[in-house]
């Protein structure tokens, strides 16, 4: 089988999600088509040059619907006989792209794909898509469906998670991202977003909250415990589905959870011959991937058993890797994947993650495949894993090696 190999990562600095973001005037078409002509750019692609762009969006109405992929293509200036994939699987979609090209590439479907993706949660609202497991009544009676957040404190009352836990790797977060853009840590990778004129509009991580102390995040009300506590409200349904637990612990808020932001991520993925032919050589290989199912009202587990999964499908262990990227989408999530391999804090999320520096769902699972190898490169470090939670039960993950 032929090997898949990362030519190049960008991604865009990820604005605030809101009326006042930077980014705010900006479509998600726009903002997809700069990225894809800063790669092409960057790797001189001449012509048809790659097989197709996967492009990864999890809110697919409005602006972000009707093939936003093939959209992009068109409003770039990539060759329009390169046909575009619009793909959803929640807050993995810009990793599910990378691993789909990647695995169209070793099976000797095309030579080079972009893969990535993009979310403009300022502009196009997280939820209105709608999702038949939070909107149909049946469905959401037999998963027993709980939001998100609800799901992230499950977590953190089963495994025996604090609340100063949670707000501990909150201000590390905060801190790691700081230090990373004082470092320049992202240079390589960051893309800066510009008006028509050529005029910056953004060209740094704008959501971090740099010097964030513990006395900050004690002043934050739990964001879920009205919606868990209310008659009848999502903790009965928990403790219907986990009998065995007496009450939630509502540990989560504002400052221990991911920021809603806007933002967007690519990846230059190809085989061998694809390196040769532009001159281009290879930063990593795209060694395994995985994905997988777990329970749909606990939720965001899925990080825990999609990497013993991939671990087991790659012969490898949990020792063999050096560096991991789990999406910080609520402190919980990355505190339980710790807690469940006995990984090092000093080997995850080196340069923060989504609480400092927000989450736009159809690009982060690119973005932090992006970082992981930057961070790899840095530290003169061989393999790294990634993976993200999903919502509705899913995991997913990527290994890649440096070449």
């Amino acid at each position: 089988m032929t090997d898949a190999y990362i030519y190049d990562a960008a991604r865009t600095p990820r604005g605030k999600g809101r009326p006042d973001g930077s980014l705010h005037e900006v479509t998600s078409l726009a903002l997809s088509a700069r990225l894809l002509n800063a790669v092409k750019e960057r790797n001189n692609l001449q012509g048809h040059a790659v097989e197709d762009v996967i492009w990864g969006n999890v809110t697919q109405v409005k602006e972000q619907g009707g093939c936003l992929a093939r959209s992009v293509v068109l409003a770039s200036d990539l060759d329009e006989r390169i046909p575009g994939l619009s793909i959803n699987r929640f807050c993995a979609s810009g990793m599910e792209a990378v691993n789909l090209a990647a695995n169209q590439i070793k099976g000797g479907a095309g030579q080079a794909y972009i893969a990535g993706g993009v979310e403009m949660m300022g502009r196009v609202g997280m939820g209105s898509d709608g999702a038949a497991i939070a909107v149909d009544p049946g469905l959401a009676m037999r998963s027993y469906f709980v939001p998100q957040g609800i799901s992230a404190d499950i977590i953190a009352t089963e495994y025996g998670i604090s609340r100063d836990d949670a707000d501990k790797l909150a201000v590390e977060s905060q801190r790691r991202a700081a230090r990373a853009w004082e470092e320049g840590r992202f240079s390589k990778s960051i893309v800066p977003v510009l008006d028509q004129n050529g005029l910056t509009i953004l060209d740094r991580d704008e959501y971090m909250r740099p010097g964030t102390g513990m006395d900050d995040l004690a002043k934050l009300k739990p964001a879920f415990k009205e919606m868990g506590e209310m008659m009848p409200g999502f903790d009965k349904v928990a403790m219907l589905k986990y009998p065995h637990l007496t009450h939630i612990d509502h540990i989560h808020h504002a400052g221990n959870s991911s920021g809603i932001v806007d933002g967007a991520a690519a990846v230059l993925i190809g085989n061998a011959e694809f390196g040769k032919a532009h001159g281009l050589k290879p930063r990593a290989r795209i060694r395994a991937t995985a994905k997988i199912g777990t329970d749909p009202t606990i939720m965001l587990t899925g990080p825990v058993p999609v990497t013993e999964k991939i671990l087991k499908d790659s012969g490898m262990s949990i020792s063999d890797i050096d560096l991991f990227e789990v999406n910080e989408a609520f402190s919980s999530v990355v505190l339980r994947f710790m807690q469940a391999f006995d990984v090092d804090h000093a080997k995850v999320n080196v340069n923060g993650g989504a609480i400092a520096m927000g989450h736009p769902l159809g690009a982060t699972g690119a973005i932090i495949i992006g970082t992981l190898l930057d961070e790899l490169e840095r530290q003169d470090k061989q393999i790294g894993l990634a993976t993200l939670c999903i919502a509705s039960g899913m995991g997913a993950a990527t290994i890649i090696e440096r070449v």
